[in-house]
């Protein structure tokens, strides 16, 4: 078995109203219960979007520095993940596309190495 992240960057979640977004909660809950169910589910959460919240930790210099904030501004933030653990590329592809049906947004899929 291998371990992948499921993930999507806020930006492709696109402009919708609450309602539109109330309807896909409980179409994401399902596919992470089947997860679970199916035993492959290591983790799944949103993060939070709000860059104040966030802190950077630097150890380039050689000593490690904490800032507030992201590490560099930037247009694209991961908006939630899912970690699997699965016997194939192509097992957890397809949880990425039940993922991806049920958010209706994108959904990228990577091994963990």
């Amino acid at each position: 078995m291998s371990h992948y992240l499921i993930y999507f960057n806020q930006q492709w979640v696109g402009d919708h109203d609450p309602e539109w977004f109330a309807e896909r909660g409980p179409l994401a809950n399902a596919v992470v219960n089947d997860m679970k169910d199916a035993g492959v589910l290591v983790f799944a959460a949103g993060v939070d979007e709000d860059d104040d919240a966030a802190a950077t930790a630097d150890a380039t210099s050689g000593t490690p520095v904490i800032t507030a904030g992201p590490y560099a501004p930037t247009e694209q933030r991961i908006g939630g993940l899912t970690i699997i653990d699965v016997a194939d590329d192509d097992t957890a592809r397809e949880w990425a596309g039940r993922v991806a049906e049920a958010c209706g947004w994108p959904q990228e899929v990577r091994r963990v190495v």
